[in-house]
């Protein structure tokens, strides 16, 4: 039993056969439990604060709050396993006060763990603002819709400063103030080198406030059509009619003319039916007449009056004018009314007995022969 004892008391490298032991349990248990233990927590976490983000689903909190509760658990864990160690005399370190290799692993751990508690940080500020978002959603109130996602990314950006500047403070003993100072002096040729980056922020701000679009309307500006997904701070991020996401810097989209398409009351059509020469002016009456009476009585047309009208004679066509209004500002909508009333054109042309016209040249040959013979 005594030579038991002694053997497991035996140093080591300067540590006990004990030490080696807990060493190495602590760093399994870390490895294999670290994800239960943190669903644990998550789960603990959200029953504490569900008052304070109702309506968010566990999955979503789960999703964004358990991969830096699972690093900060697995770093504490590391850290209790290394403290049952000891470090060899024989190494001659210097100690983790003084510049070397211990300081180094030291500081460079605080580090890590900084960065964990300001990545945890930023996904709380993640998850109240998918709180608000849900609640301005449940009131159907598009200006704050639009507004939260833009103080979310303040907050954001605000926490990362402060963790920044957290752990140039308590990890590395830098002045924090002098650094601020020194920034200050330096900040007018930052902001110069920034300049786009400033206007893209800049307009962003009159967007929120002008508020000449909403994240969710259709819109058009620089030749780019599509419906607004998000309002960044550099960038407005469109999605476009055939699926492309486009963005687009802030400072063009107040800088240029902007189409809000889902703000149109109504959609235009206009074009021409082009009949053949050979129709007749009572068969041409019918045909612009039986247009019209098309577009008066069309459920979706009949709220502004459109017109038609037989308008000029083309090159090898009559030409009819069309114009009429779609009650709709949806572009699916309204390219499928469309569709219906050039169906019923079809058929009206057809029944009236006209034809459609198509591009014809007429070609004399002149016979030199014969002028020859003549003279």
């Amino acid at each position: 039993m005594d030579s038991l004892q002694d053997w497991i008391q035996r140093e080591l490298s300067g540590n006990t056969l004990t030490g080696l032991i807990w060493f190495t349990g602590i760093l399994l248990s870390c490895l294999f439990l670290r994800k239960i233990l943190a669903q644990f927590i998550g789960r603990l976490f959200y029953q504490l604060f569900r008052r304070e983000i109702h309506g968010v689903p566990i999955t979503e909190f789960l999703r964004l709050m358990r991969p830096p509760i699972e690093w900060l658990i697995l770093l504490i864990l590391i850290y209790i396993a290394f403290a049952q160690l000891t470090l060899p005399a024989s190494w001659r370190l210097e100690p983790k006060e003084s510049f070397g290799f211990q300081m180094a692993i030291y500081r460079g751990y605080q580090t890590i763990i900084m960065v964990v508690l300001t990545w945890m940080g930023i996904r709380a500020v993640k998850v109240m603002g998918l709180f608000f978002q849900k609640r301005a959603e449940h009131a159907e109130n598009k200006p704050m819709s639009q507004l939260i996602p833009f103080i979310r990314d303040l907050i954001i950006l605000l926490v990362f400063m402060i963790g920044l500047f957290t752990t140039l403070d308590l990890v590395y003993n830098v002045n924090v103030l002098a650094l601020v100072t020194s920034l200050g002096i330096g900040g007018l040729a930052i902001a110069l080198a920034a300049r786009e980056t400033l206007e893209n922020l800049f307009a962003s701000f009159a967007i929120l406030l002008d508020r000449p679009f909403v994240a969710g309307e259709a819109v058009s500006v620089g030749g780019i059509s599509g419906s607004v997904e998000q309002i960044g701070f550099r960038s407005t991020r469109i999605r476009t009619d055939d699926g492309s996401l486009v963005s687009v810097p802030n400072r063009l989209m107040i800088n240029q003319s902007l189409d809000n398409l889902t703000q149109r009351r109504l959609r235009r059509g206009r074009y021409y039916i082009r009949l053949a020469y050979d129709t007749s002016t009572e068969t041409l009456r019918n045909v612009v007449a039986g247009i019209q009476q098309l577009i008066d009585t069309h459920e979706m047309t009949k709220t502004d009056r459109g017109y038609v009208r037989f308008e000029t004679f083309g090159e090898s066509s009559l030409d009819i004018l069309v114009v009429y209004f779609v009650a709709t500002a949806d572009a699916q909508q309204y390219h499928q009314i469309r569709e219906e009333i050039n169906f019923a054109i079809i058929d009206l042309v057809h029944q009236s007995g006209a034809r459609f016209a198509f591009p014809t040249q007429t070609q004399y040959l002149r016979d030199l022969s014969r002028e020859t013979l003549d003279s």
